[in-house]
């Protein structure tokens, strides 16, 4: 029980091994900023360039933080963002795609 009374001293939110990990907490809040934006941008038909580009940015980004995280918290934010940028990007596709008439007409 001596695990009980250690302080979290690494400063990280997602380090449940008590080591730093700036760059899959970067992928991470990444990740969750363009899911978020994809879902959100995709309600709306006319923001289909948004929705589409941000949610095939994020999946990307989510799953090489997938790839390269350590923790299980890193990992459930990541599959969160994994899952908005999916239904953003789908939708963006469904509503124009991500050439949206500028290629093709």
């Amino acid at each position: 029980m001596a695990q009980v009374l250690r302080p979290n001293t690494t400063g990280s939110l997602l380090a449940t091994d008590g080591k730093a990990h700036p760059v899959q907490d970067t992928l991470l809040v990444v990740t969750l900023v363009l899911g978020i934006t994809a879902f959100v941008t995709a309600m709306f038909d006319n923001l289909h360039l948004i929705s589409s580009w941000t949610g095939l940015v994020g999946i990307f980004t989510g799953a090489y933080g997938q790839y390269i995280s350590v923790t299980t918290r890193e990992r459930f934010g990541l599959i969160l963002g994994l899952g908005a940028s999916a239904i953003g990007f789908g939708l963006g596709m469904a509503h124009g795609g991500l050439f949206g008439g500028l290629i093709g007409g």
